[in-house]
C-alpha cells in the first residue's frame, strides 16, 4: 500500500488562552484532492498553516512523503498555497505572476513549463494581460497557475473561491476539479462550505472545535454522519423522535403511506417556492418541526393543512 503524502499526527496547537488544535491526525493520498471543513473557528485554517510551515504545532508532527518537517521554513517543504485573496502582483502580467516563483527559486528555463500550465488552467490566450484586467475566475485561475507551476508535492488551498459571485463559484469548483484531475497534483482545500466540499473532494475531514469528527468520502459523510454536528453541518436534517431524515428524502402526503414506509401526523406552517420545488414546513403532533422538499408538479400544501410526513427506513440517519 501507497505511503500517504501528507500526514499529521496527534498535531495540537496553542495561542494564547484557546487551544486552537486538539490532538487532530490525518492521513491524505497522494493525487487525492482532500477537504477539511468545518465552521469558523474550528481549527482547519490553522491546520493548513503547520502544513504550509507559517506556524509550529506545539506538539504532534507533520509528515511530507514520510518525513517529519515540523521546524522547515515554508520554502523548505514542497508545497505551494493559494490564498483566498490570490495575492498577485498587479503591476505583473498573468504570464509573469506565473513564473515569479520560479524566478524566485532560480529557475530560467521555465519558458516550456508555464505555456503547459497556461493552458492547464485555459489562460494561453490572456498571458500578457495584468490582473485588473482579468475577470474573478481568471485571477483565481492565475493564482492556481502561479502555485502549479512549481509543481508542489501538495498544493493548499485555503478558500479559494469565497471571494467569486456564486454563480462563478459553482463553475470554478468543476474547473478546479478538473484541473487537479489532470495535473495530479494532491490539492488539501480548507472550506466552510458544504456544496464546495461534496462537489470536489475525495475524501473530507470534518472538523469542529479543533478536533476531527469523521473522515470519509464526501457520500459517506453525507449519507453514514458518525455525530449530529456532521449529520447538520453537511446539511439540513429532520430529526423525528432522534431518528435523522434528510429533507430531500421527506416525503409529505394527506394520508399515510403503505409499502413500509414510516409516517407521522404534522400540520403545514408554511410553504416557500424555490424554483425547482417547494419547500414545505410542517410542525409535527410531538412539536417538533420539519422540513419537506415536494417537487412543483405535486400538490399544494396550505398553512394549517393536516398531513402526514412519510418516509423510508432506509434513509433514517442514526447517530447517537
Amino acid at each position: 500500500m501507497e505511503k500517504p503524502i501528507l500526514e499529521v499526527r496527534q498535531l495540537v496547537k496553542d495561542f494564547p488562552g484557546q487551544r486552537a488544535l486538539d490532538g487532530i491526525s490525518l492521513s491524505v493520498p497522494k493525487g487525492s484532492f482532500f477537504s477539511l471543513l468545518g465552521p469558523s473557528g474550528c481549527g482547519k485554517t490553522t491546520t493548513l498553516r503547520l502544513v504550509a510551515g507559517f506556524e509550529e504545532p506545539t506538539s504532534g508532527d507533520v509528515l511530507l512523503n514520510g518525513e517529519v518537517v515540523n521546524h522547515r521554513k515554508p520554502y523548505e517543504r514542497r508545497v505551494s498555497t493559494v490564498f483566498q485573496n490570490y495575492a498577485l502582483f498587479p503591476h505583473l502580467t498573468a504570464r509573469a505572476n506565473i513564473e515569479f516563483g520560479l524566478r524566485r527559486q532560480g529557475i530560467t528555463a521555465f519558458d516550456a513549463r508555464v505555456e503547459d500550465v497556461l493552458k492547464l488552467v485555459g489562460l494561453a490566450a490572456k498571458e500578457a494581460r495584468k490582473p485588473a484586467q482579468l475577470s474573478g475566475g481568471e485571477r483565481q485561475r492565475v493564482a492556481l497557475a502561479r502555485s502549479l507551476v512549481l509543481a508542489p508535492d501538495v498544493l493548499l488551498l485555503d478558500e479559494p473561491l469565497a471571494a467569486l459571485d456564486p454563480k462563478l463559484r459553482k463553475q470554478m469548483r468543476v474547473e478546479l476539479k478538473a484541473i487537479q484531475r489532470r495535473a495530479g497534483i494532491t490539492f488539501l482545500l480548507v472550506t466552510h462550505d458544504q456544496e464546495e466540499a461534496l462537489s470536489m473532494s475525495d475524501q473530507l475531514a470534518v472538523m469542529n472545535e479543533g478536533r476531527v469528527e469523521q473522515v470519509g468520502t464526501p457520500e459517506e459523510v453525507y449519507f453514514q454522519p458518525r455525530t449530529r454536528f456532521v449529520a447538520g453541518f453537511l446539511g439540513a436534517v429532520n430529526w423525528i423522535g432522534g431518528v435523522g431524515v434528510r429533507p430531500e428524502a421527506t416525503r409529505i402526503a394527506r394520508i399515510p403511506e403503505n409499502h413500509g414506509a414510516r409516517s407521522t401526523p404534522a400540520m403545514v406552517t408554511d410553504s416557500v417556492f424555490l424554483g425547482d420545488c417547494f419547500q414545505v414546513l410542517v410542525r409535527l403532533d410531538s412539536g417538533e418541526e420539519a422540513v419537506a422538499q415536494v417537487h412543483r408538479s405535486f400538490a399544494t400544501f396550505m398553512p394549517g393543512e393536516s398531513v402526514h410526513i412519510c418516509w423510508s427506513p432506509a434513509d433514517e440517519i442514526l447517530v447517537p
